[in-house]
């Protein structure tokens, strides 16, 4: 009998970490490797945000802290929802937890029953299927196509739906794509939702200050109030604020999920860090131009690395309207061959390739459930990006 639970079967390792891994090691080994493969922002934590951490620590905020987050950091997040999304919560409909990830566990934990359905649209964060799976789900996979932006249609998830539906997980922006629902098409979907009261929304807006031509973010439960509590809206520090290794994660939605979210985490990790949260109070409640000067950065560097990707032939890129990824096709170099004579067959064959040829790390898109594409982080310096590309473009021109 194996000593591991057979849950594990069902799951893999992230292929993002994994992609980064192999490309460490190249890198350790004397390759010049260039890794596009991490979801992270390239900037430093502001200096705001760090002063507040310092502060919190020489005054001896080190210690545990109550298992959902603390009162001054519940208040921050609740005026933040007012201030930013035009919604009301209590603290009792607040959890915050370590990083946004987390968040989304505790809940699938505390609200799958075997044979529960969870709709995801591909593409898809990795983890996201992984994670149902874990908690005794099962993922529901409902595809989008390139010519609609990688959003689903509201046709689409009424399809998907039956009476075992649990939850629909949308994230916008999107990681892998950077696609965003403008508020009419949520509203159509928000039309969907409301013919099925059984099925709950989880609305995982991670990138939500990382949204770009002049486009308007709107989370669902502000588009229809009448979602609200069927909402679970999933939020954090890391990505706004270039805070990832703090930490911190934060969940909005009906108490009595929170309450056992809460319990979960009680008997996990606990509490998040208490220096973590004192910064987190200051990204909430301090200056923001940190956010508004990183997007604009940010969406130069989208612009350029589409252009220079959809110079080359056989690649096919979308213009993303958030996060900071882009998502292009590579299915017109399927059939090419490299110079050793393998042949480029799928997403994975062309990665493979690229990291070999290029000594650029990319995740292939089967990973999000979506083959024939790759995904490309751009959190990175433009001399940086301007690089990747040019290795990119020679390397396809290679391709017989």
């Amino acid at each position: 009998m194996s000593f591991l639970a057979k849950s594990l079967s069902n799951i893999k390792p992230s292929p993002t970490i994994a992609i980064s891994m192999k490309a460490a090691e190249l890198k350790a080994s004397g390759k010049d490797i260039i890794s596009l493969g991490m979801g992270e922002p390239d900037f430093d934590t502001p200096d705001n945000i760090k002063k507040a951490a310092i502060e919190a620590i020489n005054k001896g905020d080190t210690k545990y802290t109550a298992v959902d987050g603390t009162a001054a950091l519940k208040k921050a997040i609740i005026a933040k929802f007012k201030r930013e999304n035009n919604l009301h919560y209590k603290a009792s409909e607040i959890c915050v937890s370590t990083g946004a990830k987390q968040v989304i566990y505790n809940a699938l934990i505390a609200s799958i029953n075997p044979e529960d359905e969870v709709i995801i649209p591909a593409p898809y964060w990795v983890s996201y299927p992984d994670m149902v799976l874990l908690a005794g789900g099962k993922p529901v996979i409902v595809e989008s196509s390139a010519k609609n932006n990688f959003k689903i249609t509201p046709t689409a998830l009424e399809e998907k739906i039956t009476p075992q539906t649990k939850w629909l997980i949308l994230n916008s922006p999107s990681n892998p794509t950077g696609a965003c629902y403008s508020t009419s098409e949520l509203k159509a979907l928000a039309e969907v939702l409301l013919r099925h009261p059984h099925v709950h929304i989880m609305a995982d807006d991670i990138y939500e200050h990382l949204i770009f031509d002049d486009l308007k973010f709107a989370t669902i439960a502000e588009i229809e109030p009448q979602l609200k509590d069927r909402s679970l809206i999933v939020n954090g520090v890391s990505k706004a604020y270039a805070m990832t290794g703090w930490r911190i994660g934060y969940g909005a939605g009906n108490e009595k999920l929170i309450k056992a979210m809460s319990m979960i985490q009680s008997q996990s990790t606990s509490s998040p860090s208490s220096v973590s949260q004192a910064a987190s109070v200051e990204a909430l409640n301090g200056p923001q131009d940190y956010i508004k000067n990183s997007k604009s950065v940010f969406q130069a560097r989208r612009d350029m690395v589409v252009e220079m990707l959809n110079k080359i032939d056989g690649i096919n890129c979308n213009t993303p309207n958030g996060a900071f990824y882009v998502f292009p096709s590579c299915k017109g170099l399927f059939g090419k061959k490299t110079a050793s004579g393998k042949t480029i067959e799928n997403d994975n064959d062309f990665a493979a390739y690229l990291l070999e040829e290029a000594l650029v790390a990319v995740v292939p898109g089967v990973a999000f459930g979506a083959p024939d594409f790759f995904r490309i982080s751009y959190a990175a310096s433009e001399e940086f990006l301007r690089n990747s590309m040019q290795r990119i473009a020679d390397a396809c021109a290679k391709l017989k």
